[in-house]
């Protein structure tokens, strides 16, 4: 993989607050798909990242929250690692700024989709582990969360989830959905849907 440019590292070095010795795990974490010099993106990181920020994120809870019952935590714990959540800690260091994304994607405000976002932050979470160990990755994310571990939301369940608990709590069939419509912005896109 290519080299951050000395400045751009540094830059993203101060903003995370971590200096990585592997630079080709920082632009794996931080690089789309959508580049003309694509070689790998942060998907794989990501899938790593989401276990290891559970790890980190469940055990400040169990140690913050000694009062409270499994099913608090694991209420808090949704909430905080949700990918919402994630791109919500992914604003704190700039990171819409940081993804490394196509020109065209860019124009289109690809970078600043919260999907993405909360995807490339769960993978960064990876690559501080995978370079610095499980320490360099629980202090980068206690900091980047911080605000969200002050003052933890109980993860409210989308529809869909609500309605596939209450049909199977009746035993009913499982409902099927049909997308009716798509609009909007690619990087935001508003679908209606129908379920029978």
């Amino acid at each position: 993989m290519n080299r951050l440019p000395p400045s751009r590292f540094e830059d993203v070095t101060t903003r995370i607050g971590y200096r990585f010795s592997n630079q080709d795990l920082l632009l794996e974490a931080l690089t789309h798909g959508s580049t003309e010099k694509h070689r790998g993106d942060y998907q794989r990181l990501e899938f790593l990242g989401d276990r290891v920020l559970g790890l980190i994120i469940a055990e400040h809870l169990y140690r913050a929250y000694p009062g409270h019952g499994e099913g608090e935590l694991t209420a808090m714990l949704s909430g905080l690692v949700r990918g919402q959540s994630c791109a919500s800690a992914g604003d704190t260091i700039g990171l819409s700024e940081l993804v490394i994304i196509g020109t065209g994607e860019r124009a289109k405000g690809m970078n600043l989709n919260r999907t993405l976002l909360g995807d490339v932050m769960e993978a960064l979470v990876a690559a501080i582990y995978l370079d610095g160990g499980f320490e360099a990755a629980r202090a980068f994310v206690l900091k980047a969360w911080q605000t969200l571990l002050d003052h933890p939301s109980v993860a409210v369940k989308d529809a869909k989830t609500f309605l596939q608990e209450w049909v199977l709590a009746r035993a009913l069939p499982i409902p099927a959905y049909t997308t009716v419509s798509r609009e909007g912005p690619e990087h935001e896109p508003v679908f209606v849907v129908s379920v029978e």
